[in-house]
This record gives structure tokens, sequence and C-alpha cells, in this order.
């Protein structure tokens, strides 16, 4: 039986360059949705550059450009006020032990959409870290061969929230029962949380994809009074907070930008904000309706015209 899967196995040598190449396009986008200018700017203003390796210790370094194409995802711990102001993690327990002796926690914690790269989840990161005055966490998705598969039916938008999420579950479930080193391109992040799901040794989703299983997993280990979602990263969001005890969700903050979500958290408060000109948004909306309309599109890029100001949202309500 193993012998005959195998025939599915394409070499990772080849498959890893193609989605590195998917990436590499998606942060062309990211350019597009995030306010990308604004924290390349403000890091050089604080004499920091957005390339090469960074400094700090392994596991923990300035994000850099290197990054990019990387279809792995990260955990980034994003302040706009305090030094070292970006800082990487790619795997989960590093992150929990760097918290467990942090002087100032990330209490707050944003997902951005389908693809995204390090640079964009960390200008979306960015601006709400300079509305808070606070770190925030920011979970990198990562980009595997089920996330090139769902864009490749038209993952981008169309799908309501169970399709968007659970489709990419079931492919990664297939991949991982016929294809298992194909299924852990990509997955590295969610393979380290410490309870990860495996089919034949590759990680699975839990609750529809990567950033919300590691989501639904801080969950219950760090301490998180506000999401921030943008895009399908909203979509993560809810469906990584369905199934927690209502203890877990008490007076949690969820703010959703650019796609609104059902608001069926026990305990939680929702400020879910959409552009009239957002036709991306509204067509992931499924008939969520936001609780604010803004005169925007779907960008939260700044130096773009119509684009949403997050920073200045996250304030707003």
């Amino acid at each position: 039986m193993a012998d005959s899967l195998s025939l599915f196995e394409l070499p990772r040598a080849f498959v890893k360059p193609a989605l590195e190449f998917c990436r590499t396009f998606n942060s062309t986008l990211d350019v597009a949705f995030y306010d990308v200018p604004t924290l390349v700017a403000e890091l050089r203003e604080r004499g920091e550059a957005v390339e090469g390796q960074g400094s700090g210790s392994k596991g923990a370094a300035v994000i850099d450009l290197e990054a990019l194409a990387n279809p792995e995802g990260a955990l980034l711990v994003v302040d706009a006020a305090r030094a070292p102001f970006v800082q990487r993690f790619d795997d989960v327990q590093p992150f929990l032990d760097w918290h467990a002796g942090a002087a100032v926690k990330p209490t707050t914690v944003s997902i951005t959409g389908v693809g995204s790269s390090a640079l964009g989840s960390a200008a979306l990161a960015w601006d709400i870290s300079k509305a808070l005055d606070a770190p925030v966490l920011a979970i990198v998705p990562g980009y595997g061969v089920a996330d090139a598969l769902l864009q490749g039916l038209g993952g981008w938008f169309g799908f309501g929230l169970h399709d968007a999420l659970q489709t990419k579950s079931r492919l990664q479930d297939t991949l991982a029962f016929m294809a298992p080193d194909l299924a852990g391109v990509g997955r590295h992040l969610v393979g380290s949380l410490p309870d990860a799901k495996r089919i034949n040794g590759a990680p699975v989703f839990r609750t529809g994809c990567g950033s919300s299983d590691v989501l639904h997993a801080l969950m219950g280990k760090i301490a998180i009074t506000c999401v921030v979602g943008h895009s399908k990263g909203a979509l993560a969001i809810a469906n990584a907070l369905n199934g927690l005890k209502a203890a877990q969700t008490a007076g949690l903050r969820i703010v959703t930008l650019g796609c609104p979500v059902p608001e069926t958290v026990v305990g939680a408060t929702y400020h879910q904000c959409l552009g009239l000109f957002d036709a991306l948004g509204q067509a992931n909306a499924w008939g969520n309706t936001p609780d604010q309309w803004t005169p925007t599109d779907h960008s939260t890029n700044t130096s773009l015209p119509l684009s949403m100001d997050a920073e200045a949202l996250m304030t707003s309500g």
C-alpha cells in the first residue's frame, strides 16, 4: 500500500520552488492589500531595514526580504514603539518560551488573507500596534499544495466560511494520505504545535486551515483579548474560535476588515468593517453584514486611494 501511494509523490525539490513562486506572486499582492510602504518607511526611521538576515537569535529576527518566498508559516511579534520592532518565530514552542519571559506580552493577534507573506502580515500588525500602542502577534499563514489547489479553484473569493476553510482541510487530509511528503511542505508552523494532528506523519488541520489551528491552540495557552482579521484572515479567526469554551472567549474583541463573519462567539464583542467599494469583501460576506460601512475598497495600503485605514478603524469602534 505504501509503495503504491508513493506513486503520487512528486519530488519535494520540484514542488517547493513552485510554491515559492506562488508565494512570491502573493507577496506582490501584499503591497496592494497591506500598508507595506508605511512599514518600510517607519522601520527605516527607527534605524532598521527590511532586508538581509536581520539580527538576534535563531527563530527571532528582524524580518528580511528572503523570507517573502518562503511557503512556511511563522509567528511575528510586531511592536511599533519598542525595539526590536519585528521578531520572527518559525516554531510555536520558541514563541511560547519567549512569551513566558517577555516584559511586554502581546494580547492582540492578527491574521491576513490567503497566501499572504511575512511582509503583508507585519504591515497589518504594524498598523494595529500603532493604534493600540502595544505589541501584536501576527500569524503568517503557511502556503502549501492545498492552498495552491484551492486558489486554482477560485479560493480568493466566492466561497463561504465552510467551503473556504473546510475544503482546504479535506484537500490537506487527502494529500497527507496519498502524498505525505508533499503535504508537509508549507506546514512546518502548524506541525510544530505540541498536539499537531497528523496523517502518515504529515500535519493536517483540526479547524480548517493552519492559521486557524495555531490561533485555536494559542487561545488555550496565552492571554488573548483581541483578534483582528483582514479578508480571509477573518474567516480563519471565526473558524478558530468555534468550539472554544465560553470562558476562553469571554470579553474577547473580534475585529474584521473586509470580510464580516457570523457573530456566534459567546461573550465576545464584534467590530466589523466593510468597504462600500470592496467587491472582494462583499463576495466573501455571504449575507453577513458589517456594523460599519466605510467609503473604501479592500486594500489597507494607505498610500492608495479608497484604502481602509486599519490604524484608524481599530480605534473607531
